[in-house]
């Protein structure tokens, strides 16, 4: 895991395959997904600090793999989507992707992944919704990746978590094994239409300058 400063705030845990993020107040660290069940461990090395907040961008299991344990550990507040709580308690399985003709040679790729074990959801979220971190983080619905997917808009310092809603892989596009590819290109759209600076992605580099017109160019492309 490489640890990769952003912001004086924020820090980037990049994995083998996605990235979390580890946002910084002065009362303690939100961690933004937790990459696969395998990387617990390397989290821990970077939290040196009360982790209040887990918050989980939808249910992949490169997204929510180490949720569990952290979560055990810490006594973590465990946020995510309505829609996704069932599938990360393991109640219900998540729907899969339906693949456009390019993403399946990707998805053939691709190693396969450690099971996230079922993890509790201490607090379900909707759009709209404000968490208490980064001067009040707002809940943006972003369905199409999966039916309750999130992004997270923190308006103060002009920062957007995008999850797999966007990636940014070469260049910044939409994201990738979509389960609704129309209400993804929705979703899309209208993270372009937020006032930020810097944008963080489940798969792809930060962007820090110049965020909005590298949006609005992928929802232009889509």
């Amino acid at each position: 895991m490489d640890v990769i400063e952003v912001l004086p705030r924020l820090f980037m845990l990049r994995f083998p395959v996605g990235a979390a993020y580890l946002w910084r107040d002065d009362d303690g660290l939100t961690l933004i997904d937790t990459g696969t069940a395998d990387c617990a461990a390397q989290i821990e090395k970077a939290v040196d600090g009360e982790l209040r907040r887990i918050v989980l961008t939808h249910w992949h299991e490169d997204h929510t793999g180490s949720a569990a344990e952290l979560a055990a550990r810490h006594g973590a507040e465990v946020v995510a989507h309505r829609l996704e709580a069932p599938v990360i308690l393991g109640e219900v399985a998540g729907a899969p992707p339906v693949l456009q003709d390019f993403e399946v040679p990707i998805l053939a790729a691709l190693p396969p992944l450690p099971p996230a074990p079922p993890c509790r959801v201490t607090r379900e979220v909707e759009d709209g919704d404000v968490l208490a971190f980064g001067g009040g983080a707002v809940v943006v619905a972003v369905p199409g990746h999966t039916d309750g997917s999130i992004a997270l808009h923190l308006p103060g310092p002009r920062v957007l978590f995008t999850g797999d809603a966007v990636a940014n892989v070469g260049r910044t596009m939409l994201g990738v094994f979509n389960t609704d590819r129309s209400r993804a290109v929705e979703s899309l759209q209208r993270l372009a239409g937020l006032d930020v600076e810097t944008v963080l992605f489940g798969h792809g580099d930060p962007i820090t300058h110049g965020a909005v017109a590298a949006l609005q160019g992928a929802a232009a492309a889509t």
